[in-house]
């Protein structure tokens, strides 16, 4: 069977989303999985379409601000044609400077995303921070849609935390090609 075509793109301005989209990406490599990864402003929104699953990151600013790169893109991303993928996303922010919007630019891009009927994966407890609200938190307020990153506050658990999540991608794809 040939393996599937997997992309991470992530919008950054600091960098540290890229970083742990590297580290996303070597422990998809340590599961002998290739991913490409890809800078969003360097490619065409529509690309994203060319992808049997995409990991999407992005970064939340100050008081809910959503990453440029990404915010530029707006009202595309829920015209893609994804019916047919796989979108797991990771959310960087400060659960402690901002525990009002932690993580929110991974709700907005979620948000942004549902109406192109992909298939989400990968959603994370929210056990382990303290934040006040979250836009990225889900119905039962126990899971983020995605990963969440806190390189500010956090940052000793991120490799922990990314090691388990692409296990957990890992085996929730595994079952949806079932």
């Amino acid at each position: 069977m040939d393996q599937p075509s997997i992309a991470l793109i992530y919008g950054t301005d600091t960098n540290n989303t890229e970083e742990v989209g590297t580290k996303i990406v070597s422990q998809w490599k340590d599961l002998g999985v290739e991913v490409e990864m890809h800078n969003i402003k360097d490619i065409e929104v529509s690309q994203l379409e060319d992808y049997e699953m995409l990991i999407l990151g992005i970064p939340t600013w100050d008081f809910g601000g959503i990453q440029e790169d990404w915010e530029e893109l707006g009202d595309a991303l829920s015209e893609l044609s994804l019916a047919d993928k796989t979108i797991a996303l990771y959310g960087l922010g400060d659960q402690f400077g901002y525990g009002d919007y932690f993580v929110d630019a991974m709700g907005w891009l979620y948000e942004k995303l549902a109406p192109t009927q992909a298939t989400f994966i990968g959603e994370w407890p929210t056990e382990g921070y303290e934040f006040e609200a979250s836009r990225a938190c889900i119905k039962d307020k126990e899971h983020f849609v995605g990963l969440a990153i806190d390189e500010d506050q956090q940052f000793e658990l991120t490799d922990q935390r990314v090691e388990q999540w692409v296990i957990q991608l890992y085996a929730e794809r595994a079952v949806e090609a079932a």
